[in-house]
């Protein structure tokens, strides 16, 4: 199994549908251990449960450094240390440039990309006192090509900065053997996108898209999990396509 042994922090992940579920099914069959962190701190110890009783459902509100500190303070307490984070918490909207508002800036900044900052912050000392660790952040094809589906502007914003914020890390945090990458999925069929695409929407969608279908959670959990195994050793500071050929750069 490709994550024996290891402990893993996935924020996000309560979603029935969601990646973050996704990826932590997916690390638990490989042998990892895992907290799913959420702001709904039913919905997580729900999640969790659904992994087996050695795995760990916390609230975190990952805009709230506070909230981060506390939620990685009882990840450690129970697992003893902490292997692999998985940044994957994120909202989007969907609006257009002139119709942001202040608020709406800041709601997706602080989710997107502060909550990157500040769970990456209560993350990496324990990494770095052990002088191991693998992070991963989610990123999107909408900071790459200026603009997605369902994300305005200020979406896009946000995670162009989680790919400026890692390959930052990566480059401060490699000498401690702290590896840090983004996955910029695609369209990916989740809760987010339930519901949303009409047949017409999808067949224009599918037009751009070699693989000639939409991506799912498990196709970016893959991804998460070669990350934050010892396939990726050598890998930091990069940045993994999933979008089925929508950009290819």
């Amino acid at each position: 199994m490709l994550l024996s042994g290891k402990t893993a922090i996935i924020s996000g992940a309560a979603s029935p549908r969601g990646i973050g579920l996704a990826t932590a099914r997916r690390f638990a069959s490989e042998g990892a251990r895992v907290a799913i962190l959420d702001i709904d701190a039913g919905a997580a110890a729900g999640a969790a449960a659904t992994l087996g009783k050695e795995h760990l459902g916390l609230r975190c509100d990952v805009a709230d450094k506070s909230s981060c500190e506390r939620a990685v303070a009882s990840a450690v307490e129970a697992f003893g240390g902490i292997d692999i984070l998985i940044n994957n918490a994120g909202i989007t909207q969907p609006v257009k440039l002139l119709d942001i508002s202040a608020a709406d800036w800041d709601r997706i900044q602080d989710v997107n990309l502060k909550g990157v900052l500040f769970l990456s912050q209560a993350v990496i000392p324990h990494m770095r006192a052990r002088k191991s660790g693998s992070i991963a952040c989610m990123s999107s094809v909408s900071a790459q090509r200026g603009g997605g589906i369902f994300g305005g502007p200020h979406y896009s914003a946000a995670k162009a900065g989680v790919l400026g914020l890692a390959k930052a890390m990566a480059r401060e945090f490699g000498p401690d053997n702290i590896r840090v990458n983004c996955v910029t999925p695609g369209l990916i069929g989740t809760d987010i996108t339930a519901g949303k695409l009409t047949d017409e929407m999808r067949a224009k969608i599918l037009e751009g898209i070699p693989l000639n279908r939409l991506g799912t959670a498990e196709d970016v959990a893959g991804i998460y999990t070669f990350l934050a195994s010892d396939l990726s050793a050598y890998v930091t500071g990069a940045v993994i396509d999933v979008n089925g050929g929508m950009l290819i750069h």
